[in-house]
């Protein structure tokens, strides 16, 4: 399996969806909400879908819904009032309904840098791991080339 790293543009746009679902109030949302808040547009939201379900590293899909939102954040307490945007009152107060107004909240800015931080170093690895792929390439230009010429020196006899 190829991997998702190599695709062009991915690490922008898991930069972007990390940026986007780390710093908005509400912590998860559909794939075409959060294409809305990344990108401007709506109608992406498959190719979004896309980014999320091949990066479980960073993102993770709601088990009863069609949510998507960042691991790191569901880690948090749903203690984050979205309309004051504060901590407010403890998880085990908290009525869990599907768009209910406490949520967790925001990554700090240190956070969302190590999340980018490990994006950026996955992509590193991904394409080091291509180039060590291609060792044997040189190897056999220089054999075949070697190959060549002695051909060439026995033909031009």
């Amino acid at each position: 399996m190829k991997n998702p790293y190599l695709e062009e543009r991915r690490l922008e746009h898991v930069i972007a969806a990390l940026t986007a679902m780390g710093t908005y109030p509400f912590y998860k949302q559909t794939a075409a909400e959060w294409s809305d808040r990344i990108s401007g547009n709506k109608d992406r939201g498959s190719f979004w879908k896309s980014i999320f379900e091949e990066h479980p590293e960073f993102f993770r899909r709601a088990s009863t819904e069609a949510d998507y939102s960042l691991v790191w954040r569901r880690q948090f307490p749903r203690s984050f009032d979205v309309r004051d945007l504060k901590e407010t009152f403890p998880d085990h107060y908290v009525e869990k309904t599907s768009r209910d107004p406490v949520g967790r909240r925001p990554l700090e800015p240190s956070e969302l840098t190590q999340l980018i931080g490990v994006a950026i170093r996955l992509h590193e690895s991904a394409l080091e791991h291509r180039k060590a792929s291609t060792w044997w390439v040189p190897l056999a230009a220089a054999v075949l080339a070697f190959a060549g010429a002695v051909v060439g020196g026995v033909i031009h006899r």
